[in-house]
């Protein structure tokens, strides 16, 4: 991989000294000014960031990434000059979007991974351009109002956990001029990130720390070089979980003992009731076998106690295994932006060296909030399975099992009345709201996207502020009668 990078960036660099710098920014070696870009669009005085990307002739891919040049202005500076490896991300989001996603990460000049800090975040070399969910031929769009991410980290990052660091920024690729994204972090194992242990081949104490993922399997490197059409319609490979990449829980969904064999072919009858975990630090190609027996037994551990103890007795045994507190907060904020894909899916966990099990952090919000479908805005996100039947991923057993448990349940309430006081107050997350939409549009980022994201949907953006504002207001209220009767 390293060698293609290398080849890659030789023949990038070759390329963009033989243009002019009407067509391709300088190298990073030869700096270039304001003087030397003319933008797609004009964005007077902004105070938004404004990102261009220039990949030479290079078609960006879903895998692997393809060397570019990034540049990023701020109020008519330019404050970053750096080679990077780009490339589209997302599964379903990438098939049925417009609008699409990046990720990369940011190279030397050999296509080296090399950690800097960008945009006033703490250094790393893997980053994220998210965009929102447009469908122009069916006239369909998630998150109108821009700020769905940036919203939910930000409150769960007010509850004391890690959530992905978030900036607005708009964005340029190849002269064309593509709107407003969420720069924001990937999750990984970092001390500026996710802070755990990191994990070494050679360790002795296989305690931690841990990363895994209940998500669907596409993304790995497995499908390097296939072509771009190749990923607009590989749905299989959403859910080809094998023996390398993850492990099945011994429970179904609905916790009772799993009897039939695992990695059975994609979308199989009965693959509504697997949940696999996948693992995400160690990555599957860098993980030993005693460190997949470890945490494997450690889950399987975790769940047969949630199972067997008595709760009405006393008895939970379960909470040897995880981290309560981490539960209780994840569950707070998703329930809070009804996140219909939380819990079977885009859901993280992580075990530190020596400590228990945590969940989060938080991830993936673009169909939560009040544009989200599936469940009702006065329902349980953790109780998915009564309004879906046999989703080919579904909730696992442990959040209906977990609120069977009178002492989960008045924690989760005194936790959710402390934060009712401070980050989850009607003021601060209203508040957060309108200032983030008042950004936006002084800023002239909301029309400048949507002349060339609506496309006819008809985008109030007003309107769809007020919208949100509704869901939060009423979502609010409707947890305060809920968890008050717990």
């Amino acid at each position: 991989m390293r060698l293609m990078k290398f080849l890659f960036v030789t023949y990038c660099l070759v390329l963009l000294t033989s243009c002019n710098k009407d067509e391709d920014p300088k190298g990073a070696d030869q700096e270039e000014t304001v003087e030397d870009f003319e933008f797609a669009v004009d964005i007077g005085g902004s105070k938004i960031p404004y990102i261009v990307i220039n990949t030479g002739d290079a078609s960006i891919n879903n895998e692997p990434k393809v060397p570019a040049r990034m540049v990023v202005f701020e109020n008519g500076e330019i404050t970053e000059r750096l080679h990077i490896g780009i490339e589209f991300r997302g599964s379903t989001s990438f098939r049925i979007s417009d609008k699409k996603s990046f990720g990369f990460e940011s190279w030397d000049e050999e296509g080296g991974d090399i950690d800097v800090e960008l945009l006033g975040f703490p250094e790393e070399e893997d980053w994220i351009l998210n965009g929102h969910v447009v469908n122009l031929q069916n006239q369909f769009m998630y998150d109108r109002t821009l700020m769905y991410h940036h919203l939910g980290y930000d409150l769960y990052r007010q509850t004391n956990r890690y959530a992905s660091r978030t900036k607005f920024v708009e964005l340029e690729i190849n002269g064309e001029y593509l709107g407003v994204y969420v720069f924001m972090e990937k999750i990984k194992r970092d001390k500026n990130r996710l802070d755990i242990n990191k994990m070494e081949g050679t360790d002795v104490d296989v305690t931690g720390g841990y990363v895994l993922k209940i998500d669907k399997t596409t993304g790995g490197a497995e499908n390097a070089g296939q072509p771009l059409e190749y990923f607009l319609n590989n749905w299989a490979d959403d859910a080809r979980y094998n023996v390398i990449n993850s492990w099945r829980s011994q429970f179904d969904v609905f916790g009772n003992p799993m009897l039939i064999p695992p990695y059975g072919e994609p979308y199989h009858p009965e693959m509504y009731l697997e949940t696999y975990f996948l693992y995400e630090y160690p990555s599957s190609e860098d993980i030993t076998t005693d460190q997949k027996e470890y945490i494997q037994q450690y889950m399987d551990s975790f769940e047969a106690a949630l199972i067997a103890d008595d709760l009405e007795s006393g008895q939970r045994t379960y909470a040897e295994y995880i981290d309560i507190n981490s539960f209780i907060d994840h569950m707070l904020i998703t329930e809070l932006v009804r996140n219909v894909d939380a819990y079977r899916l885009s859901t993280f966990l992580y075990k530190d060296r020596g400590g228990k099990l945590s969940m989060g952090p938080v991830w993936d919000l673009n169909i939560g909030f009040d544009s989200g479908d599936r469940i009702p805005w006065d329902g349980w996100v953790y109780q998915y399975n009564t309004y879906v039947e046999q989703d080919p991923w579904m909730v696992h057993f442990w959040w209906p099992r977990l609120m069977q448990d009178p002492v989960y349940t008045a924690a989760l309430k005194t936790r959710w009345q402390a934060l009712r006081s401070g980050p989850l107050s009607n003021s601060n997350v209203l508040g957060k709201v309108g200032e983030t939409a008042n950004y936006l549009k002084v800023n002239g980022a909301v029309s400048r996207n949507y002349e060339v994201w609506d496309a006819g949907i008809g985008v109030d953006y007003n309107a769809s502020v007020a919208s949100l504002r509704e869901f939060l207001e009423y979502r609010l209220s409707w947890m305060d009668e809920q968890i008050a009767a717990f």
